[in-house]
């Protein structure tokens, strides 16, 4: 059977990508649920993207019939907004606002990371850990030993231990300690820190990793 339905991204009201089809109402709704329940879990989601902010909704649509659908959602103020679909060829039937999980820089590794793998390998065990921010870099202490990770700015490094803090807050996890204090006396502290350890100052002194194209 041919597609009928279809769970669609959005990005700055733009169709990005047809993420999967549907020839039956019943299999499409399933999975949209799913992926809106997975949205939900994310602690840090995607708010730049190649140095520009950018958001993303979840769309359901179908093909274009003769029934009439208006579409709600509520906009940053509160306010209750019907959704027009620019694509004449389709019928918007539910739509969301959609947390896409952002990654962050692994500087041990070389590698990209999401949160869930950073809590994995960094964040359990015994002891009290310390998460803190020094520009673009998130900072997890562990008695003598440091671990270093880049964001995109230093406006990101600051929100993704705000997500995290919250996200502990929200499972009573008691085994780590947040701190962005971004006093000059913190910060010093954190560089000799850091460059005792080996850190190349240059890593230390980047603010972004991103910038604006064009």
């Amino acid at each position: 059977m041919l597609p009928k339905y279809y769970v669609v991204l959005f990005k700055n009201k733009t169709r990005k990508k047809i993420i999967k089809k549907f020839s039956n109402y019943k299999n499409a709704e399933k999975f949209y649920t799913e992926l809106t329940k997975k949205s939900s879990e994310v602690i840090f989601s995607k708010k730049i993207e190649n140095g520009f902010e950018c958001d993303y909704e979840l769309g359901l649509l179908q093909n274009k019939s003769n029934d009439i659908f208006d579409v709600y959602k509520n906009d940053e103020l509160g306010r209750n907004i019907q959704v027009v679909l620019e694509d004449p060829n389709y019928d918007l039937l539910k739509i969301i606002d959609y947390r896409v999980e952002e990654q962050i820089y692994d500087i041990q590794t070389s590698k990209k990371i999401l949160t869930e793998i950073f809590i994995k390998n960094y964040l359990e065990g015994d002891g009290l850990k310390m998460i803190s921010t020094l520009n673009n870099k998130i900072i997890v202490q562990l008695d003598e030993k440091c671990n270093l990770f880049s964001v995109k700015s230093s406006d990101e490094a600051i929100r993704y231990v705000d997500s995290l803090s919250q996200h502990f807050y929200n499972i009573n996890r008691k085994d780590c300690m947040f701190v962005k204090d971004e006093s000059t006396a913190q910060k010093k502290y954190l560089f000799e820190l850091l460059f005792n350890l080996g850190v190349d100052k240059k890593i230390l002194y980047r603010q972004y990793t991103t910038h604006p194209r064009g």
